[in-house]
């Protein structure tokens, strides 16, 4: 029985009317009254969570329950329904209780569970009767997930759900310990950091070892920055896992550019300012500057650049030989969405001497364009470093010699 009418006398009255029948009664936000609790329920037939409060703050189970409906797979009751269609064999062909405390938890956490929530349900079939006659070592899955810009609560809920299934993970060096940490307490954290100029790993050495360990039976992520298939190198790590039959799938990431636009407000896109978006590196393969989007960036489009700033200059150059206006609209973000974060404002003029920020030694992304005069720039520090910019080669080769002509450009002392 339950009461709720809102009156603490009324309900002490049907409370005491109520035991004195012998039922059960639960008296709404009055826990002092209750006999029992109701949880708020998940429901993933045949599996179904309850939480509760004991009553003390029933909001406050809704919001837990909101939390595990996040966290726990749709197909959880997929994956249930297909262990019981198993359960008789696994009692009659495993006597042992160890052996079948193994093989379930191998069902529950291997390539079975992983293909079922991918939607592969002949996979996770095929996976399953593997797995039950031992014809091979069960075998291995692998995760290319996106950490996003680095803050945990950017992290995806699928990313947090198979960092806490994999057997070993593969993280980069701009991926926070935090997050890393966010995996399995036994689980094996292999550094092949990457950055410019300092490789701890080679791309075909990471590969390797993403395949070896698969091919052991592993579950491993991958874990990178950001998003895997934005400059992630992911398309590498792919042609090798599919060259050697290794099942994976994709985990995306908040990438930078869209870390970076939120936290200084940015709109990389505006009606009638821009209406395309560039991502762009500031280096190759070689560690050249691409020159590619010059004429994309010239044509409205704002453009993100990531891993910038130690060539800032040569890309003010490249846009301005391209016929981008010197006083377009700048930010640089460093650290974006972390405790961290700075971010620099300015004009492409500006940005000709932002790699002499000596102090900037994080993760930054440049983004040009006429959208960013809609930014926040509040709390921004100046572009460049210097009061009077020192120009590149072809920036000076269009200044005048009225000495008023860095303000006439910029609008700025």
């Amino acid at each position: 029985m339950f009461a709720a009418t809102d009156e603490e006398e009324l309900d002490r009255e049907i409370v005491e009317a109520a035991r004195e029948k012998g039922i059960p009664v639960n008296a709404v936000d009055r826990p002092e009254l209750c006999d029992f609790y109701t949880g708020a329920m998940v429901n993933r037939a045949p599996v179904a969570v309850a939480i509760t409060s004991t009553g003390v703050g029933p909001v406050y189970a809704r919001h837990i329950r909101a939390q595990v409906e996040a966290l726990l797979p749709r197909e959880a009751g997929q994956l249930a329904r297909l262990a019981d269609s198993f359960r008789a064999t696994v009692g009659k062909l495993m006597p042992s209780g160890s052996a079948r405390r193994r093989f379930w938890a191998e069902f529950f956490s291997g390539s079975v569970a992983a293909n079922t929530f991918a939607g592969e349900t002949q996979k996770a079939l095929t996976e399953a009767h593997r797995l039950l006659n031992s014809e091979q070592d069960q075998k291995g899955y692998v995760w290319l997930v996106g950490a996003g810009p680095g803050a945990e609560d950017l992290l995806t809920l699928r990313a947090q759900r198979v960092l806490q299934e994999a057997d070993v993970i593969f993280y980069d060096a701009l991926v926070p310990d935090a997050v890393v940490s966010m995996g399995r307490r036994d689980a094996t954290r292999i550094s092949v950091g990457k950055r410019k100029g300092t490789h701890s790993s080679t791309q075909t050495q990471i590969n390797q070892l993403l395949v070896s360990a698969a091919k052991s039976g592993k579950r491993v992520v991958r874990l990178k920055a950001g998003d895997p298939m934005v400059f992630g190198r992911a398309g590498e790590e792919i042609a090798a896992l599919r060259e050697h039959d290794v099942d994976f799938e994709i985990v995306p990431g908040v990438t930078a550019a869209f870390a970076a636009a939120a936290s200084a407000q940015i709109p990389l896109t505006l009606r009638g300012v821009a209406s395309s978006l560039v991502f762009a590196t500031g280096h190759n393969q070689h560690g050249d500057v691409l020159p590619d989007w010059a004429d994309l960036a010239l044509n409205g489009s704002t453009t993100a650049v990531y891993m910038g700033r130690t060539v800032a200059g040569k890309v003010a150059n490249l846009l301005a030989e391209a016929g981008l206006d010197l006083s377009t609209p700048v930010m640089a973000i460093e650290n974006a969405a972390q405790t961290k974060e700075r971010n620099f404002a300015g004009t492409l003029h500006d940005l000709c001497n932002f790699e002499h920020h000596d102090s900037v030694t994080g993760p930054t992304l440049i983004v040009i364009g006429k959208a960013v005069a809609h930014a926040d720039q509040s709390r921004s520090l100046p572009l460049s470093p210097y009061k009077y910019e020192k120009l590149p080669a072809v920036v000076a080769a269009r200044e005048t010699p009225d000495e008023n002509y860095y303000r006439q450009q910029t609008g700025r002392w």
